[in-house]
Order: C-alpha cells, then sequence, then structure tokens
C-alpha cells in the first residue's frame, strides 16, 4: 500500500485527484501501476485501477488477470469494480473508503454481490488513515483555490 501511497501523490502534479494503484503477480512482483490521470487526459474513464488494469494486461498479454492482486488506495467506484470483475483479478486490496461513490463496501458492494458471477477477495481498510488523509489534504488545497 505504501508503493500504492507513492504512486498516488504523482497525480497532484497534472492536478488530479491523488488515487495509486498497482496489481501484483502471483509471485508478489509489481507488475504494473496507475494513478488517476482524468485531469491530464480528460478522459473520464482514466482512473487508477483502470489504468493498472490495461497495463497489467499488456505485460501480461492477457485480459485475464487470475491470481493477481490489484492495491489501489480508494475504495473502487462502480466502473472500476465493473472492470475488476471482468478482468478476474482475484484479490483487491484498499486504503481508505468512499462514501460517496464506492462501489465495494460503502456505498454498493458490486464484488462481493451474491449474483456476481465473479468471486474476488477483498481487503479493505488497509492504512486507511493515511490514505484518506493524502484525498483529505488534496480536497481541502482544492476548496481554498475556489
Amino acid at each position: 500500500m505504501r508503493s500504492a501511497l507513492n504512486i498516488a501523490r504523482d497525480a497532484l502534479s497534472s492536478g488530479d485527484v491523488p488515487v495509486g494503484a498497482l496489481i501484483v503477480n502471483e509471485f508478489g512482483e509489481v507488475i504494473a501501476s496507475g494513478r488517476n490521470e482524468r485531469e491530464l487526459h480528460q478522459d473520464p474513464t482514466a482512473h487508477a485501477e483502470i489504468l493498472a488494469l490495461r497495463r497489467a494486461s499488456e505485460v501480461t498479454g492477457q485480459w485475464r488477470l487470475e491470481n493477481h492482486t490489484l492495491v489501489v488506495t480508494l475504495e473502487p467506484c462502480a466502473m472500476c469494480a465493473g472492470a475488476i470483475a471482468q478482468s478476474r483479478i482475484s484479490t483487491l486490496v484498499y486504503g481508505a473508503w468512499d462514501e460517496k461513490a464506492g462501489a465495494v463496501g460503502s456505498v454498493w458492494d458490486i464484488l462481493r454481490d451474491p449474483r456476481s458471477l465473479f468471486k474476488v477477495e477483498v481487503r479493505a481498510g488497509v492504512l486507511a488513515q493515511e490514505c484518506g488523509g493524502l484525498l483529505k489534504e488534496f480536497i481541502q488545497g482544492v476548496r481554498k483555490r475556489d
């Protein structure tokens, strides 16, 4: 999670919400990473998780990422939760909860819904205070500029 936090901090340079993600293979090696790049590219789908999933698929040459773990600093939204399920990621680890748009326990629980076709192990709240603190600092900074 600390590595994902460092990736999240890189998003600040482009004015993006500081969210970082990385994907680890079954051997514990980081094979891909992503950070929010919506502002940088003016792309509503450029969430950290989506970019990390795309890069992991490029590295592995496969869209199925079974036996891989996604680590992300913020609870995924509905779009990202859907992409995580579709990618067949085995495990999701996230830091801070997103009580406005979270789709893995806060507002919805897409990945653990009993009707879901794909099962993902979820570990929530890892370094939650540190992950949440980075987001709060960013939001407070934005409010000061407005």
